[in-house]
């Protein structure tokens, strides 16, 4: 299981969001290419993006900083979402480096946009998608919709998705610990790779998530937890490999 830092772009600074409010952020860096480094130094094998901006604007605002992370850094596979919403923004990210796409709002509210995309870009798209008591949420947590978490992700597997991010919403940001079940059970209903995300804080919840990783949970993303050091990212990187021999 992979453990894959995450750094959240507004206003080209690395920040962390409150429950997805764009009002409440903590400023951890104001050189994201070098957290990113810093990330990589640690071990990371995998880069999580998130463009904030990019989410509410619909299309992407901070483009110029993951073009010099994946620059910097081009060995190490990136990934990344906010506000893409197009073909176009899809061929500007993969030409700048980046290796996976993350659909989120728009995979739920235009579906076949995803089975266009798998096919368009074969290998390189992810759907993200964040759920609140198995309902998926859309447009940045502000709504939730009438679609089944589950069902949406046998949906978007069907499609031709290389993995599936799984936010339980209710827990990102918090600081309380990560919905362990109902990110296996996830796992469990498909059989493409899923990533766990929101609501890591500690080891424990690293050594929770490894237990059950042969499920089908591929990797973990994790921001607050590191960045305010209730979690020791190689530490948690090297117990996921180790009981990965196990």
């Amino acid at each position: 299981m992979l453990i894959i830092p995450a750094i959240d772009l507004k206003d080209g600074k690395c920040v962390r969001l409150r429950q997805g409010d764009m009002d409440q952020e903590t400023i951890f860096s104001d050189d994201p290419v070098a957290m990113a480094g810093k990330w990589v130094d640690a071990g990371a094998r995998r880069i999580h993006l998130v463009d904030l901006n990019g989410a509410f604007a619909g299309e992407p605002k901070n483009a110029g900083v993951v073009e010099a992370i994946c620059k910097a850094y081009p060995d190490i596979p990136v990934q990344v979402g906010g506000g893409i919403r197009d073909e176009d923004t899809i061929q500007t990210y993969l030409n700048a480096g980046v290796q996976y796409v993350i659909i989120g709002t728009k995979a739920v509210t235009a579906p076949h946009f995803v089975n266009d995309i798998c096919l368009e870009f074969p290998g390189h798209i992810i759907v993200g998608l964040d759920a609140k008591d198995g309902k998926v949420a859309v447009d940045g947590w502000s709504k939730l919709s009438k679609h089944d978490v589950f069902d949406m992700a046998k949906h978007f597997e069907q499609d031709g998705v290389e993995a599936i991010v799984y936010t339980d919403i209710s827990r990102d940001g918090m600081m309380n610990g990560v919905n362990v079940e109902s990110t296996m059970k996830l796992a469990q209903h498909v059989k493409i790779p899923v990533i766990a995300s929101g609501g890591i804080t500690s080891i424990d919840d690293i050594r929770a998530l490894s237990e059950v990783a042969s499920e089908g949970i591929s990797g973990a993303i994790t921001g607050r937890a590191i960045y305010e050091g209730t979690l020791d990212f190689a530490e948690a990187q090297k117990l996921a490999d180790e009981l990965a021999k196990d």
